[in-house]
């Protein structure tokens, strides 16, 4: 069957034509073993029945909730939407431990968001969903065998002018706001993924860990695989967190090519590793995304596995959102990683970037890292507050334009809300700036903390007290937590494990004084207990639910101001 990379008008026409090939979706469990395959052609076949059912008792565009569990189960849900004509709306899942009632607010709170008509569950979660608020006939099983057959049903799959589905952002929790993708903007994004980020090619293969319920793991991993023909080898996401390594090993096993991850995941990677033997050198594309791109995470990582296989030159650097479906824009394949190297102290003073001196001292130094140029039929421009262009080495808010961009975000009761502009530019709320025909990103727009006039970066605090504390704290993160005089009070909270008041009172001060070098100002260090801090459902630190919950009292800590 000859490879096509998206060129189809919608994804139930792209899963038709997968099926007429070999390949398959294989779920694994920690070991690296199959738990289930499921081949592109009995993805098919099995959403399409599934379609059937569904169709027999919900109405043609109604939104339909999938508890995005790693499991062919969801994948086949997700399908049958596509061919039943109903607009799946990914959900993330109940933590493991804890917390379950503040989930079951959200998923509440989601739930009428997006209007939804059912919310599908996996049969062994059901009992979470149904000690909430959820009439009985809401909450239904996602398993397709526990539904009735009507192959008596006509399909009424939807076409390029319809809607895809509904994403609902890592960071939309106490008031959601879903991203409205269509079929024509996410095949607009799998090409450009696929023809150009990736340069997808036969002996392709992928593995992820990556959670479905978000943009980077539903579109980058299952939707544009599917729209290329690729296998895909899936790890639970829970099982990578508790074994970083198994992710490694699995694309050690099927000789994996394609793989993506946060910066986090490699540096957990290279924390766990204890020489187990694995084979890296097949990994041709290895990817990061979904946050900002830590250089010296990265080098780390390299380094850790050069012994095994893994060629330093396979990273990819990429810029992108769910607002635009998944990608923005690709460094070139093959390079590598390319930074540069700022005066981080002049950046606090404007916003035009300066190279760093050669004789620069290391923490008066910030490593940017180029995200590429932005993919085909796309554009991309810097602008300033006053809505100026601006030339290379300026820094200003990211906008973007192009055929990626979703409808909107959705709401119940205001529906689909745009946007764009009247001229179809999306400003994304990052700020960044060109280096030589690629885009730098060098952080959000509203985590920015301006003191005395200054500007300050949080990531900068964060990165140089991780890098000091020599294994002492394991996360940390920085916001302005002022009330009255915006910068007056900056924050920074530390998971701490020690117990031992002389040891956290000197490590107070040690990361204080490690903050005031980086910043120029005065930071109030606070210790917290180990996963304390709040994290968006994609795995991230939430600097706005760390805010939140510090300004309401709601860390048990003991405070020390520099």
């Amino acid at each position: 069957m000859l490879r096509q990379l998206a060129s189809f008008k919608s994804l139930p026409e792209a899963i038709d034509y997968a099926a007429l090939g070999v390949e398959e979706l294989t779920f694994n469990d920690a070991q690296g073993d199959v738990s289930h395959r499921l081949s592109y052609a009995a993805l098919r076949q099995r959403a399409q029945d599934f379609a059937r059912s569904l169709a027999a008792e919900y109405p043609r565009g109604s939104h339909i909730g999938l508890v995005a569990e790693t499991s062919a189960d969801f994948i086949i849900a997700f399908t049958a939407c596509q061919y039943a004509g109903l607009l799946p709306a990914p959900i993330s899942l109940p933590p493991s431990f804890g917390g379950r009632d503040a989930y079951r607010d959200r998923f509440n709170r989601l739930c009428k968001a997006a209007s939804l008509t059912a919310a599908l569950v996996p049969e062994h979660l059901l009992s979470i969903y149904e000690a909430g608020e959820s009439e009985e006939s809401f909450i239904r099983p996602m398993e397709a065998s526990k539904w009735p057959a009507r192959p008596e049903v006509k399909l009424r799959p939807w076409a390029a002018d319809d809607p895809c589905y509904i994403q609902f952002s890592s960071g939309s929790t106490s008031d959601p706001k879903g991203v409205y993708a269509t079929q024509s903007s996410v095949v607009a994004n799998c090409k450009a993924i696929t023809r150009h980020g990736l340069q997808v090619r036969d002996g392709d293969r992928a593995v992820s860990w990556l959670p479905l319920y978000h943009d980077m793991g539903l579109v980058g991993f299952f939707i544009a695989p599917l729209m290329s023909q690729l296998s895909v080898d899936y790890l639970k996401t829970s099982d990578f967190a508790r074994r970083p390594i198994s992710w490694l090993k699995l694309i050690s096993q099927r000789r994996a090519t394609l793989s993506y991850s946060p910066s986090f995941g490699y540096d957990l990677c290279a924390r766990r590793y204890r020489g187990e033997d694995i084979d890296l050198s097949t990994w041709r594309a290895a990817g990061i995304g979904g946050d900002m791109v830590q250089k010296s995470i990265l080098e780390t990582f390299a380094d850790t596995f050069a012994q095994a296989g893994f060629d330093a030159s396979s990273f990819v650097a990429s810029y992108g959102l769910a607002e635009a479906t998944l990608a923005v824009s690709f460094a070139p394949l093959g390079e590598g990683l390319r930074s540069d190297r700022v005066d981080a102290v002049a950046l606090r003073f404007d916003d035009e970037v300066r190279c760093a001196p050669t004789d620069c001292p290391p923490e008066k130094v910030r490593n940017f890292v180029l995200c590429g140029k932005p993919i085909p039929g796309h554009d991309v421009r810097i602008c300033s507050t006053r809505g100026e262009y601006l030339d290379e080495r300026k820094i200003g808010r990211i906008e973007v334009r192009g055929p990626s961009i979703a409808a909107g975000r959705y709401r119940a009761g205001t529906g689909v809300t745009s946007l764009t502009d009247e001229h179809g530019w999306f400003n994304t709320g990052d700020l960044g700036y060109w280096l030589d025909g690629q885009l730098v990103v060098t952080g959000r727009w509203k985590d920015l903390i301006i003191f005395n006039g200054r500007n300050i970066w949080p990531q900068d605090i964060e990165w140089s007290v991780q890098e000091s504390s020599e294994g002492r704290i394991t996360r940390c993160v920085v916001f302005d937590a002022s009330q009255l005089v915006i910068g007056d009070r900056i924050v920074l909270l530390a998971e701490c494990r020690s117990r031992d008041e002389e040891e956290r009172e000197t490590l107070r001060r040690d990361i204080a004084r490690t903050a005031r070098t980086a910043t120029g100002a005065p930071v109030e260090v606070v210790l917290v207990a180990p996963r304390a801090l709040p994290v968006t459902s994609s795995g991230k630190l939430s600097r706005s639910a760390a805010r939140e919950k510090f300004l309401d009292h709601g860390f048990e800590v003991a405070h020390g101001e520099s």
